[in-house]
């Protein structure tokens, strides 16, 4: 997966031996023990962030009883090992820029591990329809028996980012043996995102075992390529289904994201209600060229220098906006972490009301400059080329800036900033400047050269999913009852928090098809849960994945039985 990591927040205390490797800006306190139940709000100090109760199926009370009792045995966590196991085992590596399907070599790959789930899921594949789409695109719709109800979609990809070939003697062991040691699972994909895809079929393959027919249909939509933008996969599924179903058709869908995680001594769950969107802005300076002998003031690689000190310097400036995720997700941990900075504490909680604490708790938050990037529209410069030889002046040279953009910005307000902010220097060195197609100034047979900005690929930011409804709810209620049903100490508890991702997921091309698109994995990131993705030694704690696929069955039942 793209990175999707919250920020951690400044003020605490220094943090507990137990922590996640990932750093997801949460923070808070455990209010104690909670008796399993359905649709209670958990009583709080405050009225910010209230926390949903657990929510435990109750039309198939029973047989989420049973299949929680099954999960829990030795004999299971064996079964779901060896599944993860053996899907770790076939490569199925995507490298950027790969070429179309059926062109492209490189994706046969899929093809094994297409024909493995067949043989690993049959009852999935015998009861569920299946439809592929650009080849290794997958679809599963298993109907339910009421048309009326909207149907609940989990996604997943089964695609992860190639080993680099120097570092495969750096695995504790090796990348593609799916390695069992009696804790973790090891190898490429077990956290990002097999684990997902076989958490979401092994669900659905026990369901089935147990004579389970849903209400509400649900579908599967697994991509190939996430890791390179989902072009080729989700790119291709999306329109498929947005043709067959239709806009808001979905009650919720459930993609990958972060999993829970313990910071400030209490354990937090972000559910990504939105993400931020990204441009590539291509700034080209072309310059007459000539012996380098007869220097200019300045070459096109001088002025772009100028040009990228320009925009470094002037980078957009990070706001807390009341009502954005980040601005939620500050206030909830605010509302259930004593242990955070008091000045902090009371700045947050009273920001909503006061802007004299609004621009307090931003001050202070955007200390940390992992809160400040999600918060903001971010600039870096990436890439840089221009010259061709020591002794020839460059007659072009091209700087690549990255921008990440903030949830309540859009492309054309950050593309037009950078156009903007390039103007003055444009002028200074007598350069015509073409943005984005658009002449803007012509400096005529008097120019000395050019300035043109591009962005050929941009992505706005994600609607931004509400929480204050019935859904978030469900899947506030669930992650809670998952949580504790893994649990034997009734003392740990867990908080559920609107988050949100820094980076980008496959939910990118399914916008259209539900108001209620959530980012969220549930991996326990305590204790080197989850831990190696995208570098050396991934792996993913067992018992994690066992507790990945109760929430999974929860979540199925719950949603067949709920009026969404």
């Amino acid at each position: 997966m793209d990175t999707k990591f919250a920020a951690e927040l400044p003020g605490g205390p220094p943090p507990r031996t137990r922590r996640a490797r990932w750093p997801i800006a949460l923070a808070g306190l455990a209010l104690g023990a909670f008796v399993i139940s359905s649709g209670r709000r958990v009583a709080s100090d405050t009225a910010v962030c209230p926390q949903e109760s657990p929510l435990v199926p109750e039309k198939n009370g029973a047989l989420w009883t049973e299949l929680t009792a099954l999960h829990a045995t030795d004999e299971f966590l064996m079964r779901a090992v060896g599944q993860l196991s053996a899907a770790v085992q076939i490569p199925t590596e995507t490298f950027d820029a790969m070429g179309p399907v059926g062109e492209d070599e490189r994706w046969v790959s899929r093809g094994s591990f297409v024909e493995h789930l067949a043989t690993a899921f049959p009852l999935v594949h015998a009861t569920l329809e299946l439809q592929k789409v650009n080849t290794y695109g997958l679809i599963y719709t298993w109907q339910g028996s009421d048309a009326s109800l909207k149907p609940l979609m989990l996604m997943g990809h089964y695609d992860v980012v190639p080993v680099a070939p120097l570092s495969a003697d750096q695995w504790t062991h090796p990348a593609y043996s799916g390695h069992f040691d009696g804790t973790f699972v090891w190898g490429r994909g077990s956290s990002d995102d097999k684990s997902g895809v076989i958490g979401i079929l092994t669900s659905i393959e026990v369901l089935l075992e147990k004579k389970f027919a849903p209400t509400r249909t649900v579908v599967l939509s697994f991509g190939f390529d996430e890791e390179a933008g989902g072009y080729h996969g989700a790119g291709h599924l999306g329109p498929v289904l947005l043709e067959r179903f239709g806009p808001d058709s979905f009650a919720i869908i459930v993609d990958e994201g972060a999993g829970y995680s313990e910071n400030y001594g209490a354990i937090f769950a972000a559910p990504g209600i939105a993400e931020k969107g990204s441009v590539n802005v291509n700034v080209e300076v072309q310059t007459p060229g000539g012996h380098s002998s007869v220097p200019p003031e300045h070459t096109s690689i001088g002025m772009l220098a100028a040009m990228i000190v320009h925009l470094e310097r002037n980078a957009p400036k990070a706001v807390l906006e009341v009502g954005t995720p980040a601005f939620q997700m500050a206030q909830c941990i605010g509302a259930h972490g004593p242990a955070m900075q008091p000045a902090l504490k009371r700045a947050i909680l009273h920001a909503g009301k006061s802007k004299k604490a609004l621009q307090k708790a931003e001050a202070l938050l955007l200390q940390d400059p992992m809160y400040k990037a999600m918060v903001g529209t971010t600039l870096a410069v990436d890439i840089v080329s221009g010259g061709v030889k020591s002794n020839a002046l460059p007659e072009q040279a091209l700087a690549v800036v990255n921008h990440r953009i903030a949830t309540q910005s859009s492309v054309k307000a950050t593309t037009s900033r950078d156009a903007e902010l390039l103007m003055d220097l444009a002028a200074q060195f007598n350069l015509s400047v073409t943005a984005y197609g658009e002449l803007l100034t012509a400096v005529g047979a008097s120019a000395y050269g050019t300035l043109e900005l591009s962005a050929p690929q941009t992505l706005e930011p994600a609607p931004i999913t509400p929480s204050d409804t019935p859904a978030f709810r469900l899947l506030a209620g669930t992650i809670r009852t998952a949580f504790q049903t893994a649990r034997k100490d009734a003392q740990e508890t867990i908080f559920v928090t609107p988050g949100m991702m820094t980076g980008n997921t496959d939910t990118r091309f399914n916008w259209a098809l539900s108001q209620h698109i959530f980012r969220y994995g549930h991996g326990n990131m305590i204790s080197g849960g989850l831990g190696g993705i995208h570098t050396v030694n991934e792996h993913i704690l067992a018992a994690s994945f066992v507790e990945m696929i109760t929430f999974f069955t929860t979540l199925i039942l719950n949603v067949d039985e709920s009026a969404l």
